[in-house]
């Protein structure tokens, strides 16, 4: 039986689907376009708010938010059954294209939505795709630069926070893409990812979990070791 996902309207969810065996799931960059036709106009049937994301070769993560209890899952369904119609067609394929149903990791608001979305726009770089996130078309890095103007993306409340322009949350974001996301988050948000738990402080995660009464924080690595008493009682 599959665990229900965590949801609360209007919070943040970080996205991820990779293709079946981890195999290509864009070929070319009208593939790319293709999904991101699905992805906006699914996204605005649904009422879902897309902040983020970047389109990799195998893999896709978003950053969005819904008010409706089950939207995002709706948007996720119908842009997969819209994007491999269309990929079938294209490459008279047939079969399935993703690696099962996608994952996905609320996120607090407060300075982990940053670090999540410069994880997001910063997937290419760390790939060694390109040397700076700018230089990669299919991400909103360029959008929160203000390089270029996505009409798909709805820029979340934390980047509008960094200025009082379009100029200077460019500015301030230019700089927050500049420093190195640590060892210790990037294993955090990996982690909560592929445990679909709540990545945030803990007063972030006590609250979904009184709130949805569902574990939030991830479960250490490896199962509890086994206590095996002696016959005097003793733990060995």
């Amino acid at each position: 039986m599959r665990r229900p996902r965590l949801h609360l309207p209007h919070i943040p969810q970080h996205i991820t689907h990779r293709g079946v065996n981890r195999a290509a799931t864009f070929i070319d960059e009208d593939d790319c376009s293709a999904y991101l036709q699905a992805l906006g106009a699914c996204a605005q049937h649904h009422e879902v708010l897309l902040h983020g994301y970047v389109l990799m070769t195998n893999h896709v993560h978003l950053l969005v938010s819904a008010g409706a209890q089950g939207a995002v899952s709706r948007m996720m369904q119908a842009v997969g059954r819209r994007y491999v119609r269309a990929l079938n067609a294209k490459y008279r394929r047939t079969g399935t294209l993703w690696e099962g149903r996608y994952k996905s990791c609320l996120v607090d608001t407060d300075r982990y939505l940053l670090t999540c979305l410069r994880y997001i726009e910063l997937n290419p770089v760390r790939a060694a795709m390109v040397e700076r996130a700018e230089d990669y078309h299919w991400s909103s890095a360029r959008h929160h630069l203000a390089l270029a103007t996505n009409l798909r993306v709805n820029s979340h409340a934390c980047y509008n926070a960094l200025g009082s322009t379009p100029s200077e949350r460019a500015a301030n974001y230019r700089l927050a893409l500049a420093e190195v996301i640590g060892a210790d988050a990037l294993t955090a948000i990996r982690d909560h990812m592929r445990q679909e738990r709540a990545w945030g402080s803990s007063r972030f995660q006590q609250m979904v979990e009184k709130t949805l009464n569902r574990t939030a924080t991830c479960r250490p690595p490896g199962r509890p070791r086994k206590i095996n008493p002696d016959s005097n009682g003793n733990v060995l």
